[in-house]
C-alpha cells in the first residue's frame, strides 16, 4: 500500500504512520509559507527565486502523496524533507527579516531605553 491509500489508512497505533503525517504537514506548511512570501524578499535575501522554492516543495509534497511518506526506505522522502529543513532554517528567516513580517516583538527585541544596541 502506498501513495494517498497510505496516510488514508488511519493506523492510530503506529508510530511511522504519525511519523509520515509529521511530515506531510510540515512539507505543506513549508510550501504555504512559501507561497505567501514576496517575490522581492526572495531577491533581497541573496536566496533562489520564488518559483524555484515552490516548485521544489510542491513536487516534494506531491511525490508524498504519490507515493507515501516511508522516510525509511525512500530517498525521495528524504531528499524533500530536507529542502523543507533548508527552506525553514536558512530561507524563511532571511526572508522574514528583510520584510519585516516576524511581528511585534522582533521590533522591540534589541531596543534599549534610548534606541536599538
Amino acid at each position: 500500500m502506498g501513495g494517498l491509500v497510505q496516510l488514508l489508512d488511519l493506523d492510530y497505533l503506529n508510530p511511522f504512520w504519525w511519523l509520515a503525517i509529521a511530515i506531510l504537514g510540515f512539507k505543506l506548511f513549508a510550501l504555504l509559507d512559501a507561497a505567501t512570501r514576496p517575490e522581492d524578499g526572495y531577491r533581497a535575501a541573496d536566496k533562489k527565486t520564488k518559483p524555484f522554492w515552490l516548485a521544489l516543495l510542491g513536487v516534494a509534497f506531491g511525490l508524498d502523496l504519490l507515493f507515501g511518506a516511508n522516510f525509511l526506505t525512500s530517498f525521495l522522502t528524504l531528499g524533500g524533507l530536507v529542502a523543507a529543513i533548508v527552506y525553514m532554517v536558512d530561507v524563511r528567516p532571511a526572508i522574514r527579516e528583510l520584510t519585516n513580517r516576524g511581528g511585534g516583538r522582533d521590533d522591540r527585541r534589541n531596543m534599549g531605553p534610548y534606541g536599538p544596541w
